[in-house]
């Protein structure tokens, strides 16, 4: 039932919403140049390796040696404004058409991040990772790494179809509120380096 939801709900909200995001398309290739979208490999269900898409916000602005600036001078007021408002997640739409990912679930992070997993931990990748999930409405970037990965776990053994929905419903207040889009001080949020006072081993 959930796969089913997934497809019929992502495909309805991709050809319906198209037209709008034609345009910021557009304007992402004006203002940020190419590639129009930011892809990248990430764990999904049992840490299967996947390439998710996103709109780029940044630039690729480097130093006088060549490196990449970070990602604070290189996201720009649009990149800024499309992560606002989760604009940037719209391509992940064709990510649940394939069945990489779910509309919720534990949001897909770095293939680098598998190995610094506790056991617990890990248990996130027992399904599909999603658009939007539990850690998202509660505290999304505002909170440590270790209570997103708790509310994570807790999602994967307390799922189901009713609290799917209303994940969904309230995700649509916290984009229009724009809460927790990033750390203070950071563009978005620091890496994940391991739990701390906690054994890792968790990998897949």
């Amino acid at each position: 039932m959930k796969r089913s939801f997934d497809f019929v709900i992502s495909l309805l909200l991709f050809v319906s919403l198209f037209p709008i995001f034609f345009v910021i398309g557009i304007v992402v290739k004006i203002k940020l140049g190419s590639p129009i979208i930011f892809k990248q490999q990430r764990p999904g269900l049992f840490g299967k390796p996947f390439f998710l898409y996103k709109f780029r916000t940044m630039t690729d602005k480097r130093d006088h040696k060549g490196q990449l600036l970070s990602d604070h001078k290189r996201l720009t007021s649009f990149g800024m404004f499309l992560r606002k408002y989760s604009l940037d997640e719209y391509p992940q739409l064709i990510n649940v058409i394939k069945g990489d990912i779910s509309l919720v679930g534990p949001r897909p992070l770095l293939m680098d991040y598998l190995q610094l997993y506790t056991e617990e931990q890990s248990e996130r990748h027992q399904v599909r990772p999603g658009i939007t999930g539990w850690a998202q409405i509660n505290g999304r970037n505002l909170i440590s790494w270790e209570e997103k990965f708790e509310l994570d776990v807790w999602y994967v053994h307390n799922r189901s179809f009713l609290l799917d929905i209303k994940i969904l419903f309230l995700t649509i207040y916290k984009v229009l509120s724009s809460q927790g889009i990033n750390q203070p001080g950071k563009a978005t949020v620091e890496s994940f380096t391991g739990s701390k006072n906690s054994s890792v081993g968790g990998g897949h």
